[in-house]
């Protein structure tokens, strides 16, 4: 007996046995004064103009990670404005889907005297959130459970056979690595850490 699928079954079967990559990156390089000397309240204000800013007006995407862009289904971004604006320099005039379960982990400064440049006080600032600093903001705690939560989001389009691309942070991309790989996902391409860095996930089968 031969049995007929509905076309909305048959498509369903087909989405189903396809399992789509995704892909996190980082942001480019914001246009921001990286260079200026300030004390704990100058970087609290340098940190909000920098979560304002969008990309220096220099910055280049490179053509590996607009392929896999082309290559891409869904295109997620941060509601910050410089992975909005990455996202943007890669999709094309595509839909991009922003969401702030995306955004970057907080960086409020420790109460330490002096000036420092930016760079120095977001190391100092990182260490203290993660030993359990977190002025009132969200906690290490909290954002892991976020993490998790940004990666169903991400597995949700994927496990559906869609490739995904997601444009973030540093920091909050990082935190979501283990809960991929402790779902079975796999780094199979890997280009650092730096401005327009990604690494590229594919499920274990």
């Amino acid at each position: 007996m031969t049995t007929t699928m509905a076309p909305d079954e048959t498509l369903d079967r087909r989405s189903a046995a396809k399992i789509g990559s995704i892909v996190i990156a980082r942001h480019g390089q914001p246009h921001a004064d990286r260079t200026v000397r300030i004390d704990q309240r100058g970087y609290r204000e340098w940190w909000r103009g920098y979560d304002l800013a969008r990309l220096h007006p220099d910055e280049t995407p490179p053509e590996r990670l607009c392929e896999l862009a082309r290559a891409s289904d869904v295109i997620f971004a941060s509601t910050l404005q410089r992975a909005i604006h990455t996202a943007e320099m890669v999709a094309d005039g595509r839909a991009i889907i922003t969401d702030p379960v995306f955004v970057e982990a907080p960086l409020p400064p420790p109460p330490i005297w002096g000036k420092r440049r930016p760079r120095s006080w977001g190391v100092l600032a990182r260490i203290a959130w993660w030993l359990g600093r977190h002025d009132g903001l969200e906690s290490r705690q909290e954002a892991e459970v976020r993490a998790e939560a940004a990666v169903a989001t991400l597995t949700a389009q994927a496990l559906r056979g869609h490739n995904v691309l997601l444009c973030a942070h540093g920091w909050f991309n990082r935190m979501m690595r283990p809960v991929l790989k402790s779902q079975g996902w796999r780094e199979v391409e890997d280009r650092g850490d730096r401005y327009w860095s990604f690494r590229r996930y594919e499920k274990v089968k």
